[in-house]
């Protein structure tokens, strides 16, 4: 029996962010995903959907993202895995939809975070303009992912790195 394989992604974004801070710290405040709108321009609101286990596996969240670009994003995200201080992973739907992973690496003085996101929009809308628009889209994500490393430096009291966004 053939399996439909799932939609290809209309988007892969990586981001790198280099801290002068140390790991753990890094890794506290990405992992505590509700409190990202206290740092993170952009981040307008974060809602627990539903609690996950010990670690957040299975938890679900609704995020509403606000960029550059006059429109508002709401993206729930079910929590899939969690290595400490090495992996988060995330299933999402809502406006985008897709998969999403944040590596961490680093010690006691510095710390790098990877995320990537491999997704496609949902909205007719943006499924029509996209080929036109996809350059204001990548533009719109770099600047939401630019705002939280700055944002996350401050809150660190650390410094971002060349490359860190």
């Amino acid at each position: 029996m053939d399996r439909a394989e799932p939609p290809r992604p209309d988007y892969h974004f990586v981001t790198h962010w280099r801290f002068g801070a140390p790991l753990p710290e890094v890794w506290e405040r990405v992992y505590r995903v509700e409190r990202w709108p206290e740092w993170w321009k952009g981040v307008q609101s974060v809602v627990e959907l539903q609690a996950g286990d010990a670690q957040g596996i299975g938890s679900v969240r609704r995020f509403t993202w606000r960029g550059v670009l006059p429109f508002r994003m709401v993206i729930d995200v079910r929590i899939v895995r969690v290595e400490p201080f090495t992996t988060i992973e995330g299933v999402a739907s809502g406006t985008l939809e897709g998969r999403g992973l944040w590596r961490f690496s680093g010690d006691a003085r510095h710390a790098t975070v990877r995320c990537d996101w491999d997704v496609r929009a949902t909205e007719p809308w943006m499924r029509v303009l996209a080929p036109l628009a996809r350059p204001l889209f990548v533009w719109n994500h770099d600047v939401i992912m630019r705002r939280g490393a700055r944002g996350l430096a401050r809150a660190l009291e650390g410094t971002l790195k060349p490359d860190g966004g």
